[in-house]
């Protein structure tokens, strides 16, 4: 037998040792104290992170919201029943995000970027987090291009810009979605050849459904659907059954996604539906967390929450890829309380906000949109120098005609030109009217503007107008596409288009009126 050395064996051990890594997986974990009502506690995380995604077992996740002294308050984006106090928990080490990209075009998906719509996996590469700290001053430019709704009182008179934050508010049913639908369903024309002929950019869309029922969702995405936005258009959706902790990160999961094609260069619009429900939710997770209630409960910071949400809002300087992101947050009113809590903070924030009031909604004026109280601060500037100069003299006609209408309901006998005004006033509300889902492209509204606040409609009767708007367009689309088109080209009304518009149209109301 062989004789075995032992300065061998230690030569072997020592290579083989030499081998040997250590594969330590370190993480910081902590214990579950309290559970339920999509809330956790969690004790031993002494280093976690605000914000942070905090891993579970059972595949559920959550984020931290409290940081105090002893332990972790933390909010849960799953089921609250499969987890129970003992369980182990682990840090991931960062911060709550979701995925971003193109793939997300015609998906319905859910506040943390998964697919809700049966249609099979997104894949995306790029992860963005969900919380962002809004560009600075010098990083931005001022609102310059406007961002074409298709309702003719809004384009006219409280004109949305790329880049500019919108409110939208009213009390329930009074149709404050169906703007913002309307407003998606016109970005259509963005993507056409002959909008890029123009200059004009595309505009993706988002639209975020916080708190909505399910079947609320599902009619937006059939609508969309059917009128070839779903292309372009991206539906996160936190319904009423989701929990708390969804309806929370909702419209921060549209910003973020909005962002990632902004800062790609490109325009974006996200719709926050709406951000009342969002401030509840807020309340709710808050409350929950035991922070200290404020005026109406909520929480001290309610202020911060839409205010870091809108100012992500922006249109990037030249430098910076020249995108932008357009923010129309909706909120809703109770009894038409435009000084309540929540309603003023975000007026406070945003650029302007457009008033829908109920009796006008009832009175048949649809899209019931009180001028009076609505503004865009933003102005002339989203305007396109066709609609500044046929809009000037609207608002001024529609608050005369609003102050005459009250005072001629006393019945006394009103001279010639007072009644030539309520004349012209009632058919400028006639012309503003619009139907749902059938938004109009800029060079017809610029068309029917000028035939309104110049009196070519006067002689009208007032039940026929918008058969004539109807007739008349369709006639233009079929004999004079050619005038259309030069009004949609050269951004306005020429001298020789005005006087061209006119001989047409008295032409067209002769046999009008025949028919």
């Amino acid at each position: 037998m062989a004789e075995v050395r032992p300065d061998e064996i230690t030569a072997v051990l020592r290579k083989q040792l030499s081998g040997f890594e250590k594969e330590i997986d370190i993480y910081d974990v902590g214990t579950v104290l309290q559970v339920g009502d999509g809330i956790a506690r969690l004790y031993g995380l002494s280093k976690v992170m605000a914000s942070e995604l905090i891993e579970f077992p059972n595949n559920v996740f959550g984020m931290v919201l409290n940081l105090e002294e002893d332990n972790v308050g933390c909010i849960l984006f799953g089921d609250d029943t499969k987890i129970k106090e003992g369980d182990t928990v682990k840090r991931t080490k960062r911060v709550a995000s979701m995925p971003v990209g193109d793939a997300m075009l015609g998906r319905v998906i859910n506040p943390l970027g998964q697919p809700i719509d049966g249609r099979g996996a997104i894949k995306t590469e790029k992860f963005l987090p969900l919380e962002r700290k809004a560009l600075g001053v010098i990083q931005r430019q001022p609102v310059k291009q406007p961002l074409q709704t298709g309702l003719k009182a809004i384009d006219g008179m409280i004109p949305i810009g790329r880049g500019q934050r919108e409110l939208i508010i009213g009390d329930r049913q009074t149709g404050k979605t169906a703007v913002a639908l309307d407003t998606i369903i016109n970005q259509r024309y963005t993507h056409t050849e002959q909008a890029k002929k123009q200059g004009i950019k595309p505009v993706y869309c988002i639209y975020v459904a916080i708190g909505q029922k399910g079947s609320t969702v599902a009619q937006v995405v059939t609508k969309l659907e059917e009128m070839g936005a779903m292309e372009y258009t991206t539906i996160i959706s936190a319904t009423a059954s989701d929990p708390a902790p969804l309806q929370f990160i909702a419209p921060y999961a549209g910003a973020t996604l909005g962002e990632h094609f902004r800062d790609s260069g490109r325009d974006s619009l996200v719709v926050y539906d709406d951000l009342s429900k969002h401030a509840a939710a807020y309340r709710q997770v808050s409350l929950l967390l035991r922070r200290p209630p404020g005026r109406e409960a909520f929480p001290g910071d309610v202020f911060y929450l839409h205010s870091r949400l809108l100012e992500r809002a922006s249109k990037l300087s030249d430098e910076l890829g020249g995108g932008s992101l357009t923010a129309l947050p909706i909120i809703e009113t109770q009894a038409g309380d435009i000084a309540a809590y929540i309603p003023t903070n975000v007026i406070s924030i945003t650029d302007g906000q457009i008033f829908l009031e109920p009796n006008l909604f009832n009175s048949g004026v649809r899209p019931a949109i009180n001028v009076g109280i609505s503004v865009s601060r933003v102005g002339g500037n989203a305007q396109i120098k066709g609609m500044k100069k046929v809009a000037g003299r609207l608002r001024l006609d529609l608050a005369q005609y609003r102050d005459l209408e009250a005072f001629a309901k006393f019945g006394s006998d009103l001279d010639k030109a007072t009644q030539q005004q309520l004349r012209r006033g009632s058919r400028l509300v006639e012309v503003l009217k619009q139907r749902q889902y059938v938004p109009m492209p800029v060079e017809k509204e610029i068309v029917m503007i000028h035939l309104g606040t110049n009196g070519l409609l006067d002689e009208l009767p007032l039940d026929q107008v918008q058969r004539f708007e109807k007739e008349f367009l369709e006639m233009a689309d079929l004999r004079h596409k050619d005038l259309l088109d030069s009004v949609a080209e050269k951004k306005e009304l020429t001298d020789d288009a005005v006087k061209r518009l006119h001989a047409i149209v008295k032409e067209f109301i002769e046999t009008f009126k025949i028919a």
